[in-house]
């Protein structure tokens, strides 16, 4: 059987296109943290840390962005941060110092919802 990809209807709806651009952001975001910190991405333990912190993103993200009352494209990228780095040292990773984000309240907020 052969699929049409040219008649792509579903990748048109704005709300499809909005989470394909968030998701993007965040595969940036995760691939500047690990270049920063001199991660290879052939590490062993890379794997364990992404899917935990995945499971932490989608425990958290929707709750952090409605107690922030933020827009996900501005801040999902930081929370998924946030819960990487969490992973990581949960795996064995040492994380350089001052690669961390900054921002504290928002590290709060994930650490509160993910405890």
């Amino acid at each position: 059987m052969k699929h049409n990809t040219d008649n792509d209807t579903f990748g048109r709806d704005p709300q499809v296109r909005y989470m394909r651009q968030i998701f993007a952001s965040i595969e940036a975001a995760q691939k500047r943290f690990l270049e920063s910190a001199q991660i290879p991405v052939n590490d062993e333990r890379l794997r364990q840390a992404r899917e935990k912190a995945l499971r932490f993103f989608e425990r958290s993200w929707v709750e952090v962005l409605e107690r922030t009352n933020a827009s996900a494209d501005t801040i999902a990228a930081d929370i998924y941060l946030i819960c990487l780095e969490r992973a990581m040292a949960i795996s064995g990773f040492e994380i350089p110092e001052g690669l961390s984000l900054c921002d504290h309240r928002l590290k709060k907020l994930v650490d509160e919802v993910i405890k």
